[in-house]
């Protein structure tokens, strides 16, 4: 087994931080994604090859899935954006280890809601009632 086997961790605890503060345990974050557009170039009198080069980078929403709690703060945020009072916040999504301490971080910037879900309301179901936002934001750098 090679070290770097060593250093891979369940995640198992991780944290929506907005401006600072830990929001909620949340059942699960998606979203953690760059990617880069490639604008290919065929050269003249070159039938063999294409050239790929970078172009634009993009970075992901977030997409935040958490058990229904008693506080609407997610859900006011949002409708503050509907309403077209776009409040901009830092975020960090954060893991830690078994022991509490901090594994990894992203940092995420100028962040907003563009999505709510509200959870499935069925009566035979025995789930958790889960809700959803999806921000967007303007860049994430790894903490």
């Amino acid at each position: 087994m090679s070290s770097s086997d060593d250093d891979v961790q369940t995640v198992h605890r991780f944290y929506l931080q907005i401006d600072g503060v830990n929001l909620a345990v949340f059942l699960e974050i998606n979203g953690l994604q760059v990617e880069t557009d490639i604008f290919e170039y065929e050269e003249g009198g070159n039938n063999g090859f294409v050239h790929k080069l970078p172009s634009q980078t993009r970075v992901g929403n977030l997409t935040c899935r958490r058990g229904l709690a008693s506080s609407n703060e997610l859900f006011t945020w949002y409708m503050k954006v509907a309403s077209g009072q776009i409040e901009r916040r830092n975020l960090s999504v954060i893991i830690y280890t078994y022991g509490g301490d901090e594994m990894r971080r992203w940092n995420f910037f100028s962040a907003y809601p563009v999505r709510w879900v509200g959870p499935t309301l069925n009566a035979n179901a025995t789930d958790y009632a889960v809700e959803s936002i999806e921000l967007a934001h303007a860049g994430m750098q790894l903490g």
